[in-house]
């Protein structure tokens, strides 16, 4: 029987899934589980792509793995160090072909919201705010979020509040993969010890499904650079990542 794909690999794999070759890609704050797509895919693929992230490094090769995705270790060896400004002016400039992003609410236009939970004038929630990604969400080529739980609370059909929009090009939840299609978020794949009816009930927005299925299973690389990368399980154990 096959090794079970766990909530957590799903995550960081698919996210992996979306760099593609000579891109240059980022990673930001408070983003582990994009430090590690990049960084697996760096030692899993065939195929090179430059890797910037918030602490600055750009191609870094780090002597240790941090907890942290804004740790100063992420720019060891970097061919150069990039400040926040040089972020945010790359991307306006049309530099930035992958940005990986975070989001407490994502709808189905693939708008975003890292402002507020509730109503803005009294809400439940107080979120951190825009900062970069309301810059580089709408400038990237295209920008990926994740969310570490699957729901109708953080996928919703309408957002509490309205942060970024427009440049979001996927979805990754421990669940399942989204795709922007036609202006829309699209379902790409589900876990495989999941299904479409799943998927739909615990989606607040609705989503074309067609040519959806099963999401192919990780490589025998894929899986080796994810456990070097965790030998401990440290990063799945923090991260309490769940499929259900």
């Amino acid at each position: 029987m096959p090794e079970r794909w766990s909530a957590f690999s799903y995550l960081v794999t698919n996210l992996a899934r979306f760099i593609r070759p000579d891109e240059v890609t980022f990673s930001g704050v408070n983003s582990t589980p994009p430090m590690l797509a990049c960084l697996l895919a760096k030692r899993a693929y065939d195929f090179d792509f430059v890797y910037i992230n918030v602490a600055g490094g750009v191609q870094p090769t780090p002597s240790v793995i941090p907890r942290s995705s804004s740790d100063p270790v992420l720019a060891e060896g970097s061919t150069a160090i990039f400040s926040n400004e040089d972020f945010y002016d790359l991307c306006t400039r049309g530099g930035m072909d992958l940005c990986f992003l975070g989001a407490a609410q994502v709808d189905g236009l693939g708008r975003t919201n890292v402002s507020a939970i509730g109503d803005w004038h009294a809400p439940k929630v107080r979120l951190p705010g825009g900062g970069g990604g309301a810059v580089m969400l709408p400038t990237a080529r295209r920008a990926v979020t994740w969310r570490t739980e699957h729901s109708r609370r953080t996928l919703v059909e309408k957002l509490d509040f309205v942060t970024a929009a427009g440049g979001l090009h996927g979805v990754v939840t421990p669940l399942a993969v989204f795709e922007l299609r036609d202006g829309s978020l699209a379902l790409r794949s589900w876990h495989p010890e999941a299904s479409l009816v799943e998927v739909q009930r615990r989606t607040g927005f609705a989503f074309d499904a067609t040519g959806a299925a099963p999401t192919p299973p990780p490589g025998a690389r894929e899986s080796a650079a994810l456990r070097s990368l965790d030998p401990d399980g440290q990063f799945e154990r923090e991260a309490n990542v769940a499929l259900r």
